[in-house]
């Protein structure tokens, strides 16, 4: 009876966002409402349970995602994220462009979020194409297929963010393992799989022009390579160091504080409002105006995730959860495997990956513990499957598809494959690290 309730509250929620066009947030309150009444829990417990898990959630990432975004706004406008395109260029080459944008996806998409990532990189495909007469449709894939996997895989994006919270994995060794995962993600999907489409040239539709800052506005490929990576340096080095010191030692609590996410985000910000903003001439004004405009940005995404913890609080507090983790603990199948299924069939009904991932995480996470799953890897593998195969109901379809002058079928043999070659191979990642992690 009590899974019963949760297909339908899940069902319910795809039906509000798809069918009904309701708002994501409202749908979200609808639905934990339904739930709770469901299982009968007393009204007054139902709000009580709904501002603890607004309460919960918010706490721990609003920071996170409001300085990521931050840091991203800055790269962006500031010329950094196209000083390292035009360095990619450089050091690979014409014949090889299609690595260099793959890299330079990569780099740029671990700083940037994926809609500011995508309308910022895809004129830079199309300039790339006419000067090498390439097909953009091929640069395209290489490209995007990198900012795909920074978006499902890596903190700190909203999705991993959130699903690292949810599973309650530390986040440095996340942020490692996931770009294990992301290498061979994005060759396979991105350059190998964007060969195929060599001959397939499209003329872009002439709105899209690059408004590119002129080189002498540039920040130094240094400045920009260490603004973008900051964020991965730190907790990289954090996580290393708390593996060679001693428990309790006052190395491994420095290395603990300095690699805590939000003390990262911070340092890169302000990194960032230095070096790309202030030394570089601009007035304290117009860097703090750039950083309430990124705040604006997200105010979708943080409304989603406030959703998100508001069910998961509901299903805690109801005893579904811990009712599911038994249920569910008791099948043969892996964590891993069911996280990713979850996530790819909510991911295919809504077209969401953050609510793909987050709810498929809220559904899945009391049975990690038990089951001796590596949370790690349920984040990456969670993470995989809210990627998987975007079609219609996802706003990118239609980006790539009006982008680079394409029908539904051709956005289909390219785009929405690429997404389930992304999803698949995350989760093969995962399961084979699993058998040694």
């Amino acid at each position: 009876m009590l899974l019963l309730i949760v297909i339908i509250g899940i069902l319910a929620l795809i039906l509000l966002v798809t069918y009904a066009k309701l708002n994501t947030f409202l749908s979200f309150i609808i639905v934990a409402i339904g739930i709770g009444v469901a299982k009968g829990m007393p009204l007054d417990h139902i709000t009580k349970a709904m501002q603890s898990g607004l309460g919960n959630i918010m706490g721990s990432l609003l920071v996170i995602i409001v300085l990521g975004s931050m840091l991203g706004k800055l790269v962006a406008e500031s010329g950094a994220a196209q000083r390292i395109s035009n360095g990619m260029l450089d050091l690979f080459g014409p014949k090889y462009v299609q690595w260099a944008l793959m890299t330079t996806g990569l780099v740029v998409g671990i700083a940037l979020f994926y809609g500011i990532g995508f309308v910022l990189m895809v004129p830079l495909i199309f300039t790339v194409a006419a000067r090498t007469k390439m097909s953009t449709v091929f640069l395209g894939i290489s490209l995007l297929a990198a900012l795909s996997v920074t978006h499902g895989f890596l903190p700190p994006h909203p999705s991993p963010v959130a699903l690292v919270d949810k599973y309650h994995a530390p986040m440095g060794p996340t942020l490692l393992y996931g770009l294990v995962l992301a290498i061979p993600s994005v060759i396979i999907a991105g350059p190998l799989f964007g060969g195929l489409f060599r001959r397939l040239k499209r003329e872009p539709a002439q709105i899209f022009n690059l408004k590119s800052l002129p080189e002498e506005q540039l920040p130094s490929m240094r400045t920009s390579l260490f603004v973008a990576l900051l964020p991965v340096v730190m907790l990289a080095i954090a996580a290393i160091l708390k593996v060679c010191a001693a428990p309790g030692g006052m190395l491994f609590i420095t290395a603990d504080w300095v690699g805590n996410s939000s003390i990262v985000m911070l340092v890169s910000v302000l990194t960032a409002v230095w070096l790309l903003g202030l030394r570089r001439g601009m007035s304290m004004k117009v860097v703090m105006g750039k950083l309430d405009e990124a705040v604006k940005d997200i105010a979708g995404i943080v409304l989603v995730l406030a959703g998100s913890g508001m069910l998961t609080e509901i299903l805690q507090a109801s005893g579904i959860s811990k009712y599911i983790g038994d249920e569910l603990g008791g099948l043969s199948i892996s964590p891993i495997v069911l996280g990713w299924t979850l996530a790819a069939i909510i991911r295919i009904c809504i077209g969401s990956a953050t609510i793909a991932g987050v709810t498929a995480a809220a559904i899945v996470a009391p049975m990690v513990a038990s089951s001796g799953a590596n949370p790690c890897l349920m984040v990456l593998a969670t993470g995989a499957g809210s990627l998987m195969f975007s079609h219609v109901n996802d706003s990118g379809f239609w980006l790539f598809k009006e982008y680079f002058n394409l029908t539904v079928k051709e956005t289909m043999l390219t785009w929405s494959l690429m997404e389930t070659i992304v999803s698949v191979v995350g989760l093969l990642g995962a399961l084979l690290l699993s058998l040694w992690f």
